[in-house]
């Protein structure tokens, strides 16, 4: 089979190009040569995190690699057949369990049995969807289109110690069902939620008063986690609707004040609750992968984003979809156009 030749330093030039392209390379059997890897970010190449998720696939895949070295900005990926099992993988820093995860499932979808997947490092990144967008966002929406999966957030891992752990379980797909969000329905529930480990909990208790003075009466929760999982800290907001719901974040760190982490975090959840959109900017690009697969769908959001178009664009390199996107009013729609 022909080989796809790959820029990594196209669109946003990060590393969502070499996770889809992993992702597609193992469904589809077609092997690709990626270089320029990450060129746009301050430190290119790969990272612990994209070279776990390079490893993992070889092993679920059996493929044939080479450039899977540190800071290599070149890799060569032949795969072979996906094969389910019972599969750990340990990135050995904070970085993201999540990304790693959403890299690998979707080519467990199509193993020959059911799989378990356990990946540790980090699960709350300032770079990369917590695991509760995962569980909370992600996840039902597979299960609606089909997917037999569960996951399930063993410990939490915060930048920069890591040690957090997420497993997933996930069965063979047995057929699609298309997925049209272009509404996302009645609003149900606001929560925030103030997570910290080794961090005081008054400081979840600023964060939580200014997420409430910012967007008005919502739930409040505060997670204390042991110490031994921090130190770190989290805001988490949920916005429950009938056909979605969307988890924003935003992170603490020394030197950050607690009201920006709320700030920062009521500013992008007001943005999206006010557009009127079903999908916010990041589940918008992770949804692009399944329709793709499911070869229907549609979905309207409010921000197309560089992680968006980078996605569409190695998605339409390896299977034979093309999407169209229109837009009116601040609001996008974005479908698998019928061939």
């Amino acid at each position: 089979m022909e080989t796809l030749e790959l820029d990594g330093a196209r669109g946003e030039g990060g590393g969502q190009i070499l996770r889809t392209a992993l992702s597609l390379s193992m469904i589809t059997g077609t092997p690709f040569r990626i270089e320029r890897i990450r060129a746009g970010r301050k430190k290119p190449g790969l990272l612990r995190q994209h070279l776990t998720a390079v490893n993992a696939a070889t092993e679920i895949c059996g493929a044939e690699v080479s450039g899977a070295e540190p800071g290599s900005q070149t890799l060569h990926f032949k795969p072979g057949r996906i094969r389910g099992g019972d599969y750990r993988f340990a990135i050995g820093t904070a970085g993201s369990c999540t990304l790693v995860l959403q890299t690998l499932l979707p080519a467990l979808w199509f193993a020959d049995c059911e799989s378990m997947l356990q990946v540790s490092g980090g699960t709350h990144n300032p770079a990369a969807p917590p695991a509760d967008f995962l569980i909370r966002s992600w996840l039902p929406l597979l299960r609606t289109m089909g997917v037999d999966m569960d996951i399930e957030l063993l410990r939490h891992g915060f930048y920069p110690a890591g040690g957090g752990e997420i497993r997933a379980r996930v069965a063979p797909l047995a057929e699609w069902r298309p997925l049209h969000l272009e509404e996302r329905g009645a609003l149900l529930s606001t929560r925030a939620i103030g997570v910290v480990a080794g961090v005081p909990g008054d400081v979840a208790k600023r964060e939580l008063e200014r997420t409430s003075a910012q967007l008005g009466p919502l739930d409040e929760e505060i997670r204390m986690l042991p110490a031994r999982e921090g130190p770190g800290n989290v805001l988490l907001i949920e916005l429950a609707y009938q056909q979605v719901c969307e988890i924003v974040s935003a992170h603490g760190e020394r030197g950050r004040p607690a009201v920006a982490v709320a700030d920062s975090a009521a500013r992008e959840a007001r943005h999206y609750r006010d557009s009127g959109a079903a999908v916010g900017e990041h589940l918008a690009d992770q949804l692009l992968l399944p329709l793709a697969l499911a070869g229907q769908g549609s979905f309207t959001t409010h921000v197309l984003s560089p992680h968006l178009h980078t996605n569409r664009e190695v998605i339409e390199k390896f299977l034979p979809v093309s999407f169209g996107i229109s837009e009116n009013k601040g609001m996008a729609r974005v479908f698998v156009e019928e061939s």
